[in-house]
């Protein structure tokens, strides 16, 4: 009937790509799901203290300044922070390429330095640098 005795035809050996294809997409999702929590890891970094360049004071500067008291100024003015990003703004459209220097003081919350970035870049200043002690600044004012 049909059924061959096998008289010289070899046996056909084939690779079954189902199996195959649904282990490399398991892999695939478990690498796009965990690889975003890798940079979230909390490694303890020792950051370098270096000295920084100084302000080249020849160039126009915005300095944006939050003393320990929570209060806001842009160079010597005074303002809110109901008022900040409306303040924010119009310096920006003001002087769009102007660099801006944020100066806060060490006592004040991460979480206030972060917002008032935030609002500095939503109010289209491109360039917002932080601005820091040098390192022997520090210890010159503590006798001990």
């Amino acid at each position: 009937m049909g059924m061959g005795g096998g008289g010289g035809s070899g046996t056909m050996a084939e690779i079954n790509i189902t199996p195959l294809v649904d282990v490399m997409l398991v892999l695939l999702i478990i690498f796009m799901v965990t690889a975003p929590m890798m940079n979230k890891a909390g490694v303890e970094i020792d950051l370098p203290k270096e000295e920084g360049p100084a302000l080249d004071p020849a160039e126009e500067q915005l300095i944006l300044s939050i003393d320990a008291d929570l209060t806001y100024y842009i160079n010597d003015n005074t303002f809110t922070e109901d008022e900040l990003s409306s303040t924010l703004k119009a310096v920006a459209k003001a002087n769009p390429d102007m660099p801006v220097f944020l100066r806060a003081a060490g006592s004040v919350p991460y979480s206030t330095v972060a917002h008032v970035l935030a609002a500095a870049k939503q109010a289209g200043m491109p360039r917002v640098g932080l601005v820091f002690d040098p390192m022997g600044a520090r210890d010159e004012g503590k006798e001990e």
